[in-house]
């Protein structure tokens, strides 16, 4: 995630020299294979800027609605998660996660009229348009310029290239044996792992199993979830 964290620390730095009241950095996508903690460094960025941070699943939101809400006249009209965790959080400058963006599909209405969230993205993107975008729902302009934003995805296949030429698009590789290996034995002392369950650990990775790519870093924190649980079992009898 070492590209990733550099081209926030150069907005971050970028804030302070302009002594902007906000942060601000350009809307990334991380482009990666499943499983290498993309969602997770989102969610630990929102932590460590101690910004509020909502989450959008693209494969389970319709379009662009659950971003940026409906118009009123629509059955199910309501307004949209950005503007409920601004206005929620009394925060101006949120972080908004969009999970696998790539594979958002296109709704379309009655008339014929296509939505879609990368065309709902376009605006929001664009520091100059977002400082008076216009809620759906509400109909007014609101500043969104201070809004930052981090998308995930596992290929660049489907997103459109005006949506691309408003982001930093970042190809993040897949996690190696070492590092697998390693996340495994520095959380294992984290957690206070005793030593017959840190070897039973290493097993997976000394056989050969991880070279088969039958682990993921979601794989192997489950089996440190498992050894815990059985570490805890005897204290609890």
């Amino acid at each position: 995630m070492a590209p990733a964290t550099e081209a926030v620390w150069h907005g971050l730095r970028a804030s302070a020299r302009e002594g902007l009241p906000g942060v601000r950095f350009t809307p990334l996508v991380l482009n990666g294979p499943p499983d290498i903690g993309k969602s997770f460094w989102a969610r630990r960025l929102a932590h460590y800027l101690e910004v509020p941070a909502t989450r959008i699943d693209a494969t389970g939101e319709p379009a662009s609605f659950g971003l940026t809400g409906s118009q009123r006249g629509w059955g199910s009209a309501h307004a949209g998660k950005l503007v409920n965790t601004v206005l929620n959080s009394w925060h101006a400058g949120p972080l908004v996660i969009i999970d696998e963006i790539e594979k958002a599909d296109e709704v379309h209405s009655n008339k014929g009229a296509r939505h879609t969230l990368t065309d709902a993205l376009l605006p929001l993107l664009e520091r100059m348009t977002a400082a008076t975008w216009e809620c759906p729902f509400f109909q007014v302009k609101m500043d969104m310029s201070w809004v930052n934003w981090v998308m995930t995805a596992n290929s660049r296949q489907g997103l459109p290239e005006p949506f691309q030429s408003r982001c930093v698009v970042l190809g993040l590789p897949d996690l190696t044996t070492v590092q697998l290996r390693d996340f495994a034995m520095n959380e294992a002392a984290r957690r206070g792992l005793p030593a017959p369950a840190v070897e039973a650990l290493a097993v997976p990775f000394e056989t050969g199993t991880v070279r088969q790519g039958r682990l993921s870093l979601r794989t192997v924190a489950r089996m440190l979830d498992r050894a815990e649980a059985l570490t805890m079992r005897p204290m609890l009898h």
